[in-house]
């Protein structure tokens, strides 16, 4: 699955709602922003280690890829994935095996994959920037998540869900008094914003 669409327009929570409304949502699902992770640290971090693969190395480490079998696996901002590691992801997409770091024994896993972007991966493929074999075994379905700007109808809905998710354990429900004083603004510059506020105001 992948999901393409602006930044702050919702991606990790639709990779969430496939995930637990699937077969798999008994498991976790595994997340990974890629490019919060550092270019050397990502390979270790995707597919694990083994002790003495590299300094620092001290002991065997499962990878994000390992932690995900029978589960999903959300790849966020997969356009910021290098060549080598875009190759080694096609590899699990197709052979579901992969190796740790300083490893040779296949491991195999099964797991769902949904990436998310906000680049146009067209564009970085026709570059070369971006793997076309790849792309197509990413692109088997698409969703493409409007900008909030043209969203507003979705305000009430999301504005709930937020009240319920920072509520925790107490009910909690927005008034419709509440929601005419919220500022848009805070919608439009993306669900990272719009959450904050609607923590703000039940705080």
């Amino acid at each position: 699955v992948l999901i393409q669409g602006e930044s702050g327009t919702g991606k990790e929570l639709i990779a969430r709602a496939i995930h637990y409304n699937s077969p798999r949502k008994e498991k976790p699902l595994i997340i990974v922003n890629c490019p919060s992770i550092p270019e050397n640290l990502m390979e270790s971090e995707i597919f694990g280690h083994m002790r003495g693969a590299f300094t620092g190395a001290l002991k065997d480490r499962k990878g994000k890829f390992e932690l995900a079998d029978k589960s999903t696996i959300f790849l966020d901002e997969i356009g910021d994935l290098k060549g080598d590691l875009q190759a080694r992801l096609l590899r699990v997409l197709q052979e579901k095996e992969f190796e740790r770091v300083g490893d040779s024994k296949p491991l195999k896993v099964d797991v769902r994959v949904v990436a998310a972007t906000n680049k146009n991966l067209e564009e970085l493929v026709k570059d070369g920037s971006f793997r076309e074999d790849l792309f197509y075994r990413l692109n088997v379905v698409t969703i493409l998540l409007p900008p909030l700007r043209d969203r507003k109808d979705d305000i009430p809905f999301l504005a709930d869900y937020f009240v319920k998710k920072h509520s925790k354990d107490k009910p909690g429900k927005i008034t419709d008094e509440a929601l005419d004083c919220l500022d848009y603004d805070y919608f439009l510059r993306g669900f990272r914003h719009f959450s904050r506020k609607i923590s703000g105001i039940q705080l």
